[in-house]
Order: C-alpha cells, then structure tokens, then sequence
C-alpha cells in the first residue's frame, strides 16, 4: 500500500442539527500496531450544524481549533515516520498504557513482567524513558526481585532469565513498530539460566499412578491423558470433543491452537488413551468436564503420594515424562518435537538429557580391565 499522502479534516452530518469531526487519509493509514488499515478516523468531536448564538458560536470554534491541531499532529506524525525523524510527541506517549494493551495477545507470563516493570518505574514510563540504561536498572531488578504472590520468596534465576526475556521480546515489537528509534536489544546482555534437575516419571512409577485411585476422578484422567499425548495444563483445560478428530495416516487426533504459543499442533493419540477418556463420537463440550487448575496442587500431590511416588511431580512434569518415555522407546527426536509443538529441536533437546544413550555407550569404552 502507497504511503498516506493527505490527512483532510472533514465533518459528517448528525440526526440533531450536530456536526461529527473526522480524519480522511488518503490513500489510507497503516497502524503500525494492528497492522490494519485506516481511511477515516473519528475524532469524538461534535459542533453545532446551524449555531443560533454567541455561546454556540464560541464553542464551534473552540472545537474547531482542537480537532485543527489533532489533524496536524497526525499529519506531523506520518511525516516523521515517512522521513525517520524523531516524533517527539510520541516519545511522551504512555508506555505503561501501550504494554498493557499487549497483554491480551500473550500469555500469563507477560503480566507478571508487566506488574514487575510498573513496581519498577512506579506507575510511570514514557516511551522516551526507554533506553539502554532503564533497561539494564531493570534487569537488575529482576535478579533481585521478590515473587508477587509471595512477597517473602525472591525470583528464581530461572524466572528472573525468562521474565527478561519476554521483556526483551517486547523491546523487539516496539522497534519493529517504530516506538523506538534504536534497537535498544543490540546493547543488552541475557540472563543466563541455572541448569535444574527436574522430574519425571518413570515407567513403572506411571504404573502406579494408573493403579491408585485419586478423590478427583477427572484430574486423574487428565493427567495420565498429559502423560500420553504431552498436552499442557492449559490445552487439557480447554480440550472440546470436537477437537479429537479423524487423522490423516489413520487413528485419531488432537487438533488444536495451543495456548501459550498460538500455534497448530495435530498429537495422534493411541487407542489407550481415547479408552482412557471415553471418547465417543457423539459426545459434545469439554473433555475433562469440571476440571479446575488449582486441583494440580495440593489435590495433585496428595495423589501422587498416595501412589508411593516422593518425586516433586508437577502437572508440566507429565510433559516431560512423555518426551522421556518415548525418547527410551526409540522415538525420534523429529518426531517428538512435533509432537510436543515446539518451534525449536533445542527446546525438545533439553528434555532428552536424562536418557541420552550416546552418553551411556561413552561410558563404558574406557576400560580398565583388558580384553
């Protein structure tokens, strides 16, 4: 689409005797955020069509002026943004309001970061504020930050990496969508993550949560589900009927958009695992009916100890339990990338290391006894 060349300040007529300001671009306007384009854009500013009186007179030209100078502004703004000058008036836009608007396209991982940098500036920030030195203050910050729902527990290392880089992340927006002139990530060192033993079940630990009875019935079915099929707590919660479909190679499926990452993922799902559900073509609405997250807790555990398992056994943890087991079977990693949707082979390798057969054979060639 051509750059807009005009911006013209026109009125439209009224059902009482008012006239509405509005902006006509000509050949139309790109928001460098919806990424929509705009022809006209309403002002919210309203005058009278036949002034009777002084009064009215005054205030028609009290709001002409005002919706005169909103036109100017829009049309010094796609100046700057044609020629790469500096808008200063943007520079003193709210940045707080822009991040939080951002928030409904991401996940929960963004508001937490959000409500972490509004502590940091205390409710206020400019988009001029943003710089290398404010950034690098709030990574700082990070590493030393309290939790928000447990104020008496700092940040993990681990949180505080993955808080600055959603953070960064959103540097990146801004400076693709021209809110900030530099490219203030090119300066910014990351946080590196501690390496953490995390836990899984094993086989025979996965025997014995199928054998023990649980007091919910349904987070029972759901988390052996997760252990078969690698689904998140998040699309288990919202799995539907009608997303268990017919399968291109034969069987059935999940298809889904995931909901931390907005991205397709199609699981084959075993006849086990349809058994284990009750699946049936006919049934309508949720799968795990009645379902509620804060059951993955202390529910959960009681559970899981119940079953003699002392592991710290997390709902995630029955992801990485599939990624494991099928890694022992012989899957290959290609095959369980796609499977558990991640965009990168790095992330599925981290799952890989406690059964990495290429160092268990390493091992055993180094001898101390001859042949």
């Amino acid at each position: 689409m051509q750059m807009c060349k005009t911006v013209t300040l026109r009125t439209r007529e009224l059902k009482n005797d008012m006239l509405s300001f509005y902006l006509d671009y000509y050949p139309g306007f790109r928001d460098p955020e919806t990424m929509k384009v705009t022809r006209h854009e309403a002002l919210g500013i309203y005058i009278y069509a036949h002034p009777k009186n002084t009064r009215e007179r005054t205030f028609n030209d009290s709001m002409t002026e005002k919706a005169k100078a909103i036109r100017c502004r829009r049309y010094e703004s796609i100046v700057n943004d044609r020629y790469d000058f500096l808008d200063k008036n943007r520079m003193k836009g709210d940045f707080l309001e822009y991040y939080r608007r951002q928030l409904r396209k991401h996940d929960q991982k963004w508001e937490f970061v959000y409500q972490h940098f509004y502590n940091f500036v205390h409710g206020k920030c400019t988009f001029g504020d943003i710089d290398v030195d404010l950034c690098n203050r709030f990574r700082e910050y990070l590493l030393n930050a309290r939790q928000l729902k447990r104020p008496e527990r700092p940040v993990s290392r681990n949180s505080a990496a993955g808080y600055w880089s959603t953070f960064r992340g959103l540097l990146n927006i801004m400076y693709r969508d021209k809110l900030i002139r530099t490219n203030v990530n090119d300066f910014l060192e990351k946080i590196e993550n501690n390496d953490v033993i995390k836990d899984y079940l094993s086989v025979e630990e996965l025997y014995k949560l199928a054998e023990t009875p649980c007091e919910k019935p349904v987070l029972k079915a759901a988390s052996l589900f997760a252990c078969l099929t690698s689904l998140r707590i998040s699309d288990v919660l919202a799995l539907r009927w009608e997303d268990i479909v017919d399968y291109s190679a034969g069987g059935k499926c999940v298809h889904i958009i995931t909901k931390k990452t907005q991205t397709e993922d199609i699981i084959p799902i075993g006849e086990e695992a349809l058994e284990l559900i009750g699946y049936h073509p006919d049934n309508t609405g949720l799968v795990f009916k009645g379902l509620k997250r804060c059951w993955t807790q202390a529910p959960m555990k009681r559970w899981i100890r119940s079953a003699g398992i002392n592991k710290n056994i997390t709902f995630h943890s029955y992801r990485r339990t599939y990624a494991t087991l099928q890694a022992a079977a012989g899957t290959d990693i290609r095959t369980i990338q796609s499977n558990m949707a991640h965009k990168s082979i790095t992330t599925t390798q981290r799952y890989m290391k406690p059964v990495d057969t290429n160092k268990r054979d390493a091992s055993n060639r180094i001898s101390l006894m001859r042949k």
